[in-house]
């Protein structure tokens, strides 16, 4: 049996694993490596380091800097035109392995033509020209609302024309939609992210608070927390805690206004599991529905009860696992019930079984190996 060898690009430097979008690239290099694939992983770094733990489970890793704001482009969109590197081209054409391209981000020498005669897999993070739109949609600082915008028109050309040339694997259903009806794709399927969870380990009885949790940085985050304090625990007396990752100023204000109410900033992973694991309910409103939400899968494997909207659960196959809300009058109601509710054994068994039928990482590996070795045996 031949060695399986395997290339991996990644966006950014995938470990440690603390934003969800490594999450799934660091869990998906481990399950390659366990299965015995090599692995040759070369990723672009801007403001994360290298890091030694990615030496455990690859042959070799390659680093390669991001380019700065000089390679703004009026025809690629800049998280492509920004990784760019003649170093890692010239490293990709020594061998004839196979390449996994993680995101769009570093799909450029696809996107040129330079690996027409290789086997390669696209992994979509999300659809980014949407993921984009909505990053525009609410961004109040006026030069980068015009930065989103231009980068979601470019990315909907690009990611266009990249559709109907590759392989192309998906986070989740929706996304696979998109590209079927909207870019014609030819050659696209669903493979569910790649998790560090085993089992659901959500407490049986009540939690003392309700829980938002993510990266405060991203202004999405962000205006979902300020619409959680300002639309529904304004008026609703019932303990909320704020949690993430570089919260502002602002934020942090609104979040201490009310007794009921106050922000986390920056917790460690251990701090952040404990806080998921004591709510009585992790609520998770999204303004956009591309990709799938690590946050909330963190929350269904660790947490009680979870509330989401349409947006933050389309796509991900977990809806059965979720009570949904739109508006800020049906999230007060649905709080105000769950919050009374005990979690159970019997909701803990049923989240255990639609979880372990989407996200077993040694069953979604074989997605990967099939695309790559199919034939080579």
């Amino acid at each position: 049996m031949r060695q399986k060898i395997l290339h991996i690009i990644t966006h950014d430097v995938p470990y440690p694993t603390d934003f969800g979008g490594v999450v799934d690239l660091f869990y998906k290099i481990k399950t390659l490596h366990q299965i015995g694939v090599q692995i040759h992983l070369h990723c672009f770094v801007n403001k994360r380091p290298p890091h030694n733990e990615l030496n455990k489970y690859c042959a070799t890793v390659n680093y390669y800097p991001r380019k700065k704001v000089s390679h703004f482009s009026l025809r690629l969109p800049y998280i492509v035109n920004s990784r760019k590197s003649d170093l890692l081209i010239t490293n990709l054409q020594k061998d004839n392995y196979p390449i996994l391209v993680e995101g769009i981000h570093c799909s450029y020498y696809l996107y040129a033509g330079m690996l027409s005669n290789r086997i390669v897999m696209l992994r979509l993070h999300n659809t980014e020209f949407e993921y984009y739109h909505h990053l525009a949609l609410h961004e109040k600082n006026p030069i980068r609302k015009l930065y989103y915008w231009h980068e979601s028109i470019l990315l909907k050309k690009y990611e266009a024309r990249l559709a109907k040339k590759i392989k192309i694997a998906a986070v989740s259903m929706l996304d696979v939609d998109v590209y079927k009806n909207l870019f014609k794709a030819a050659d696209i399927q669903y493979m569910p992210a790649f998790v560090p969870y085993t089992n659901a380990d959500g407490k049986a009885g009540q939690g003392s608070y309700c829980l938002y949790h993510g990266n405060l940085g991203i202004n999405e985050n962000e205006e979902a927390a300020i619409w959680l304090l300002q639309e529904v625990f304004n008026k609703l007396p019932i303990p909320f805690v704020i949690a993430g990752k570089n919260p502002s100023q602002k934020l942090t204000f609104l979040a201490h206004q009310h007794e009921h109410t106050c922000l986390v900033g920056n917790p460690s992973d251990k701090d952040l599991h404990d806080m998921i694991a004591k709510a009585q309910i992790n609520i998770l409103p999204s303004f956009n529905n591309t990709g799938v939400k690590l946050k909330l899968l963190n929350a269904l494997y660790n947490g009680r009860h979870c509330l989401v909207n349409k947006a933050g659960v389309e796509g991900s196959g977990l809806e059965s696992l979720c009570s949904v809300a739109e508006d800020a009058d049906d999230f007060k109601t649905s709080i105000s019930y769950l919050y009374n509710i005990p979690y159970n054994q019997q909701e803990n068994t049923q989240r255990q079984e639609v979880l372990n039928g989407l996200y077993d990482n040694n069953k979604n590996v074989v997605k990967i190996t099939d695309v790559f070795w199919r034939n080579w045996d």
